[in-house]
């Protein structure tokens, strides 16, 4: 057990049997009653935000969270492999509890896995990735003279705005977290 007073970004929680993480929190003390603390939340499992206030000094229950990291394997069917680096054993995760994250991953990724009693409540892909331009429109000459982006279509499915001189069959470096194009990258 915690105290609303110790929360802070990153904190896990649970409440009603749901692991929320710490986005945001601000401690507020106001001139007439009692001090409270105001915070954002994102469910873990289902990626929602919500808003919620505690007691000043309530007490929460912590939420156990272990890291694992694991390489993404093969897909069969709408379930992905995945291996963990440890021990080698297989988990199968369903392809609608993966999201987005299937989009930045393709065969010898690794990820971190977020395991809660024993559950998956989350994937996190890397952070940066090398895909491979598999469809984007052909550059003509003057394209560059003003700047600007096209999308491209890459190997796990994902579409990013690109930069005009980008062709297809490039390999780019990209980031997860923005889903935006940072560089060309030499294969």
């Amino acid at each position: 057990m915690i105290s609303s007073n110790d929360i802070r970004p990153g904190t896990n929680i649970k409440i009603d049997n749901d692991i929320w993480q710490v986005i945001e929190f601000q401690h507020v003390k106001p001139g007439k009653g009692a001090a409270f603390v105001r915070s954002k939340l994102k469910n873990l499992r289902t990626g929602n935000t919500n808003e919620k206030t505690f007691r000043a000094g309530e007490k929460l229950e912590k939420a156990n969270i272990e890291k694992k990291e694991m390489q993404f394997s093969y897909a069969d069917g709408n379930d992905y492999i995945f291996m963990d680096n440890e021990t080698f054993d297989e988990m199968r995760i369903n392809k609608s509890e993966l999201g987005n994250v299937i989009l930045y991953i393709k065969e010898g990724t690794s990820v971190n896995m977020m395991l809660s009693d024993g559950a998956v409540i989350g994937v996190e892909p890397p952070n940066f990735i090398v895909l491979k331009i598999v469809e984007t429109d052909p550059a003509y000459k003057g394209d560059t003279a003003q700047g600007g982006t096209k999308p491209a279509k890459l190997e796990t499915g994902a579409v990013v705005a690109v930069p005009f001189f980008v062709l297809e069959g490039d390999s780019i470096k990209i980031d997860t977290r923005t889903n935006s194009y940072l560089e060309r990258a030499s294969t």
